[in-house]
Order: structure tokens, then sequence, then C-alpha cells
């Protein structure tokens, strides 16, 4: 008989009892976020979800969301899905990702979720997937993988 069960999502605990804060401070204080007009969403430990609605400004040439925007939002994603597993007193860096874009980014909104795969001292791999959605219905436009450092005794307040 196959094997077809898919495993079950990462469960991890936060090493900073205060993780929620410090994660939201960052991305607050997080000036490319700002210009680009991007919001958190959902965050849990190990789960970060940014949103960022359409701009013409933030487009390539066919009027779609240019690819490095949408690698932008990924990678914060990503990271601050990694930040909310670090110690207090630390802070986030990427050190290294891979995108993959698998559609045009054409949609009323993009929507980045990042996730944790593996969580070790200095170094957390996570995954990254943006959904284009348009008129309610979401197309998957780009998967990434990415490697975060922790940065200890680097929070800033």
């Amino acid at each position: 008989m196959p094997h077809t069960a898919r495993p079950a999502r990462n469960v991890f605990e936060p090493r900073n009892p205060d993780w929620e804060a410090a994660v939201r401070g960052s991305f607050a204080r997080q000036k490319v976020m700002q210009l680009l007009g991007a919001e958190m969403g959902a965050l849990s430990p190990g789960h970060c979800e940014i949103r960022l609605p359409f701009r013409d400004d933030l487009t390539q040439q066919n009027s779609y969301f240019h690819a490095g925007i949408t690698g932008t939002i990924v990678d914060s994603a990503g990271g601050y899905a990694g930040y909310t597993l670090m110690p207090q007193g630390s802070d986030v860096l990427t050190v290294e990702f891979k995108l993959n874009l698998l559609a045009p980014a054409d949609g009323d909104y993009l929507v980045a979720e990042g996730q944790v795969l593996k969580s070790g001292r200095n170094l957390i791999i996570a995954r990254g997937e943006v959904y284009a959605i348009k008129n309610g219905r979401a197309t998957h436009c780009a998967t990434m993988q990415q490697t975060l450092m922790t940065m200890h005794g680097k929070e800033k307040t």
C-alpha cells in the first residue's frame, strides 16, 4: 500500500517569551516594508504571513508585481517565521535564499507565507510560498527556500 499521508506541520516552541512583540516591533521598524505598503498578517511560532496590496509602481512592464517585490516580501515572511523562534536578545539575518517564480504575480494583492522547516541554535531553514490573489482566486506564483542566521546579542528595542 503506497504511503500518501502528508506530514503534519512542524510545531515549534519559541525561545523568547515575548516573541510576538519582538517580531511585530521589528516588522514596524523595517523601512522597506513601509515603503512597499506591506502588512503583517497571521503570525505563530514558526509561521508568518505578509500581505501586499497591488500598486502600479510595484509592477514590471506587463503590469505584474515585479519579481524583486515578490522576492522581498517572501524573504521577510520566511525571516520573521524564523525570528519567532529565536531567543530574546537576538535578531534575524537572511544569509541565503533561492526563489522559483512559478507564474506571473498578477493579482489584487500578494500573500507571502513563511514556514520554518528546521530550527537550530544559529541557523534556521525556512520555506516560503507566494500567492497572487485576483478576484478571490489564488495563484501560486513563487516558492522559496531560505537559510537564516540568528544574530545573538543584536535585538533592537
